[in-house]
């Protein structure tokens, strides 16, 4: 228990608002949570196994428990300013972030910032050699030491709170709380004490009418817990996943409870407090356990010999391809996507015919010419064609052919590949795609325990095959019992949306299947050593092996980097993406992940894990976060499938507790009338498990927005009302997230609502939605333009002020227990029906609509605005938001919901989500721009093509002529074409287009009634 206070009141708090439901700082908060999402391996979480994708950003989780148990006071501002300086996002905060992060040179600081005595701070070395301090005390900061002819560096005297003087003035020259935030180091790689001393006296101040005084973020989590509730808070997960809001909950002081139907989500959430929340004599243990097995394995292999070669050098990684016959020749064909190994290195496969035996000898081959390695990057598979050259004559068969694709009578599509059996661990002789090992990277003995190792790639040699062959005869030997054991797999792989891939294109029918005879001999290994260690160390353990086989499967790419090669884990996205070819990684590389973590976070709270359905529940809370499954989710309990298969038998305790079964029958998932039973029973029971104050978080990102009526029929039916709700930006970007997926966040709160029976209507409904809709934006604005006057820039962008729009047309609808004649629970669960539009939508829509109308961009008139058509309200908000530097792929699809826009893809220039982007006016086709489509028939679609017009010299005078002649009403809407174009004068990112827009407006605002 933390230290209390005698002055606290128990339950001062009870009924008092929290700050998330009228503030929120929405774009720091996204800021931060993508500046968390990018740091890939140094995430605290990850590290236990990065193959759960679906964790919410830790930063994003503490400023949720800490806003909802914040009360706000009568000055918002204050109330705003404090929360920032206990999320570290004050400039104090950024500045500590910033020294602790090190990543600006003396040289850089000196040529931004202002200072008279820089040498009390800094040394200068002269490129001829070491002057003294006095030698260049005339000069004065901002300099170019460049310029100078001088190198900076620190004077080593100088402790934190000196350089601190140097960073607060660093971070005052920066434009945006982005650029400063960049500087420095996440919030949690810091020392919590060290980075929020300067806090708490504020703190105390602050909330000293309710007695707090407090001197750590945990400390304050219980006092405002026993302000409102009477003691420590408690925050549950029934949908925990990888655990990162349980796990931050407890890290903060809050007592956490996690469940999860999935025994893999519950192995991650135990170990984010068992192995990274633990003290650090348990972490110790728990790391010598992780390196003794680690040893006895390799002792292990190594005894065996499967690893070395007759000179003691050790393989590093093996390369497969497939292998198939051509139904054109007979010819056995190695098939790859391309033959390059090392690019760094110009090393190649080359390809040899064997003629005597029809088949192709491969030579690896180091050095090649640049254009030698070009022509290998083009390999064996083509766009879904097997593709070779036989003297001198090229074949092309289409993959599809090999398997034997055909239509069966359910119209779902067979073929011809045989379905392996419970017995086998590799192809059959007759199969149709064989599996052939290519080449070999080894380590030189000598640099075996070297930090820089001397390695090369070698096509297998005879004795390479037989080591092969031992290692396939160790397996045939051990299968059945280590399957009996369940040290390895027996278990079927059930055909789902994720799992038919492997079984349609490569016929595996078992899990065991995806793994190599290698693989499956060191896993097996692994398994067995773990089960003779100690029984306290064993389920940490259980965590390596899963981490381990996600890097150690038949569907890791190898791959060949600018740099280096690598062979990628088996769920580097959400799927199970079969190879053609593929690289395993020797134990001597694949013991690396066996070692989990080198994060450490003492947890302040408690963590309790129970593995069950969500609408089981049984624990009380005082907060329940959720990132619920919906509509397009990731379907985890396929993905778990293939770790419950190695898992299962014998599991360790607590895990013996727990369902080894991914239970795809119980699963929450997809949509529909299940969907809708399953969310609303378990939200009813989160509802029946808090106190009337209590709150609940529910995270979910929209991709489709008929979730957004779901979510709400099924909130409804729990008992609860939506509160607020906040917008927070977490996409990255990535090669796999091309196709313009949604990625940001939207964070709802809800409260039960209040007893009895409200029935509303849907005349009445509409004009309260736009009261409130108008209330609340206005109020929003007002701290917004307050904060911009005193700090540079507004607390919250468009999409934030559009989602609170959201949120306050849902506290009016929410409130009611009937529309009309239908019961809002009945509402929720009824079957609906294809493209039914319901009242929930219509008032969505309703309060999309009215925010959207408040939001005037700078620089129109709300006339102006009123008078634009829904593509026209987009094209220029864009703009707007594009000069700013705040538009997102995100921001782009919520506000074409928002102003109904047909298909906003017709205006956009560029679809990534990090470099989303509208058309250019110069981009615009002919085609763009008829009456056949939704900008074409606006009058802003003449103007683009007027000013396109103009850019190609056209006269002025005839431009407007032919815009007198089209619009029928050209006098009445002179004066908005005028609007629209002094718009674009100032918003446009083309010069020459600027330049355009400036003399057709000012063309059109001279033009006499009498021309």
């Amino acid at each position: 228990m933390q230290r209390t206070t005698i002055l606290l009141t128990r339950l001062a708090l009870k009924d008092a608002p929290a700050l998330i439901e009228t503030v929120f700082p929405a774009q720091k908060v996204s800021f931060e949570a993508q500046q968390e999402r990018t740091s890939v391996q140094s995430q605290t979480l990850t590290g236990l196994g990065s193959y759960w994708k679906g964790r919410k950003p830790l930063i994003l989780v503490r400023a949720i428990v800490l806003a909802s148990l914040l009360p706000p006071t009568t000055d918002a501002e204050a109330d705003l300013a404090l929360f920032e300086k206990l999320m570290a996002f004050d400039d104090e905060g950024l500045a500590r972030r910033a020294l602790i992060g090190n990543a600006v040179s003396p040289a850089e600081i000196a040529a931004r910032i202002q200072l008279e005595n820089p040498w009390d701070y800094f040394k200068a070395t002269l490129r001829r050699g070491d002057v003294t301090g006095g030698d260049v005390r005339w000069m004065r900061f901002p300099l170019d030491a460049d310029a100078e002819g001088i190198s900076l560096r620190w004077q080593r005297s100088l402790s934190d709170d000196e350089k601190l003087v140097i960073y607060r003035k660093l971070l005052a020259t920066c434009a945006s709380y982005e650029e400063k935030a960049s500087l420095g180091k996440r919030p949690e790689e810091l020392d919590q004490e060290w980075l929020y001393a300067p806090v708490w006296a504020e703190v105390n101040r602050h909330y000293a009418h309710l007695g707090v005084n407090v001197r750590s973020i945990s400390e304050l989590v219980e006092q405002l817990g026993i302000l409102r509730y009477g003691h420590r808070p408690r925050v549950g997960d029934t949908f925990s996943g990888g655990g990162s809001i349980p796990f931050e909950a407890a890290r903060i002081g809050c007592d956490s409870y996690a469940s999860d139907l999935n025994p893999i989500a519950c192995m991650l959430t135990w170990g984010s407090a068992e192995i990274i929340g633990a003290p650090s004599k348990r972490r110790e243990e728990i790391s010598q356990a992780q390196s003794i097995l680690a040893k006895a394995v390799n002792q292990r292999i190594t005894e065996l010999g499967i690893e070395h070669d007759a000179d003691g050098n050790r393989a590093k990684a093996y390369l497969w391809c497939l292998e198939a016959r051509c139904p054109e020749t007979g010819w056995m064909v190695p098939l790859s996507p391309s033959w390059v190994i090392s690019k760094s290195r110009n090393v190649i496969a080359r390809l040899k015919p064997d003629h005597r035996n029809k088949r192709f000898d491969i030579e690896i081959v180091s050095g090649v010419s640049d254009k030698e390695a070009t022509t290998a990057n083009q390999g064996t598979v083509q766009d879904g064609d097997m593709v070779y050259t036989l003297d001198e004559k090229t074949y092309r068969t289409p993959i599809k052919t090999l398997r034997g694709d055909f239509r069966q009578a359910d119209g779902v599509t067979g073929n011809r590949l045989r379905r392996w059996e419970k017995s086998d661990f590799k192809p059959r002789p007759d199969d149709i795609f064989q599996e052939r090992l290519y080449a070999i990277q080894w380590i030189s003995q000598e640099t075996l325990d070297a930090g820089r190792q001397d390695t090369w790639f070698a096509a297998p040699t005879a004795a390479d095959l037989e080591r092969e062959k031992r290692v396939e005869q160790l397996v045939t030997e051990s299968l059945s019992r280590w399957q009996e054991q369940g040290l390895v797999p027996d278990m079927a792989i059930e055909p789902g949306d994720k799992t038919d891939e492997p079984i349609r294109t490569r016929g595996w029918t078992h899990w065991h299947h995806l793994f190599s005879p290698r693989q499956i001999l060191v896993a097996a290994f692994v398994h067995e050593q773990i089960q003779r260690m100690p029984t306290d160390v064993q389920p940490a353990l259980c965590l390596s092996l899963a981490k381990m086989l996600d890097w150690s499967s038949k569907l890791c790419r190898y791959g060949t980097g600018a740099a280096r090669e690598s062979i990628t884990q088996t769920f580097y996205n959400q799927a199970y993406n079969t190879n053609y070819f593929y690289g395993v990684r020797s134990f001597v590389t694949g013991q690396n992940y066996l070692f989990l973590t080198d994060s450490a976070s003492s947890i302040a709270g408690n963590l309790t894990v129970n593995n069950k359905e969500a609408s089981t529940l049984q624990h009380d809370a005082e907060f329940w976060i959720t990132d619920p499954p919906y509509a397009d989710a990731v379907s985890y309990h396929e993905i778990a499938e293939f770790f419950i298969a190695w898992l299962r038998k014998n599991p360790p305790k607590p895990f013996d507790d727990w369902v080894w079964d991914s239970r795809r029958a119980l699963a929450v998932k997809g949509s529909g009338e299940d969907f809708r039973r399953g969310m609303v029973a378990a939200y009813k029971a989160m509802a029946d498990h808090m106190p009337d104050n209590g709150m609940q978080c529910v995270m979910f990102t929209h991709q489709d927005t008929a979730v957004w009526g779901d979510l709400i029929g099924i909130f409804w039916a729990a008992g609860l009302q939506v509160v607020a709700a906040w917008y927070i930006a977490t996409e990255t970007t990535s090669e796999l997230k091309k196709g313009g997926y949604v990625q940001g966040t939207v964070i709802l709160m809800l409260k039960k609502r209040a007893a009895g029976e409200r029935t509303g209507f849907k005349q009445r409904l509409l004009p309260a939605v736009r009261q409130e809709v108008a209330r609340q934006i206005e109020t929003m604005m007002h701290l917004n333009d307050t904060v911009a006057v005193h700090h540079g820039e507004p607390v919250w962008g468009d999409s934030d002020l559009q989602m609170a729009g959201y949120a306050a047309a849902l506290k009016v609808l929410t409130a009611y227990t009937r529309i009309g004649d239908d019961d809002v629970t009945a509402f929720a669960l009824r079957p609906r029906a294809r493209g039914e539009v319901t009242v929930v939508d219509e008032i969505v829509q309703q309060a999309a609509e009215t925010a959207s109308g408040l939001l005037v961009p700078e620089g129109l008139t709300a006339d102006a605005w009123g008078r634009l058509t829904g593509i026209e309200r987009f094209v220029l908000r864009m703009m707007d938001m594009e000069t700013a530097g705040a538009a997102k792929l995100d921001n782009y699809q919520n506000f074409a919901k928002a102003f109904r826009v047909t298909d906003y893809t017709r205006v956009m220039g560029d679809m990534r989500p990090n470099n989303a982007r509208l058309k250019r006016v110069s981009e615009y086709a002919s085609r763009d721009l008829t009456d056949a489509t939704e900008i074409g028939v606006t009058r802003l679609g003449q103007l683009i093509i007027a000013l396109q017009q103009l850019l190609k010299d056209t006269e002025a005078q005839v431009i407007v002529e032919q815009l007198r002649s089209e619009m029928a009403d050209f006098m009445e809407v002179r004066s908005l074409l005028v609007d629209m174009l002094a718009f674009i004068e100032r918003k446009a990112p083309e010069p020459e287009v600027r330049a355009a827009a400036e003399v057709l407006g000012a063309r059109l605002k001279n033009l006499r009634f009498g021309e």
